[in-house]
């Protein structure tokens, strides 16, 4: 179990790309922070959530 944004979730195995696949993210719009690192966008596919992870992810809003 690994908590995504302060849920518990059972996505541990998942890539961060295939995770945000699953959900209604804007890649474009978003960060992602694992663990207090924040995860470039060019290592997405290649990074497996883990069990005890924790997750954060950013959505950017535009406006004035």
């Amino acid at each position: 179990m690994l908590k995504i944004n302060g849920t518990d979730s059972d996505s541990a195995g998942k890539t961060v790309e295939q995770y945000i696949a699953e959900t209604n993210y804007n890649l474009s719009r978003i960060a992602v922070e694992i663990n207090g690192e924040i995860l470039p966008k060019s290592l997405y596919g290649s990074t497996v959530l883990h069990d005890g992870d924790t997750v954060e992810i950013v959505g950017f809003v535009g406006g004035g």
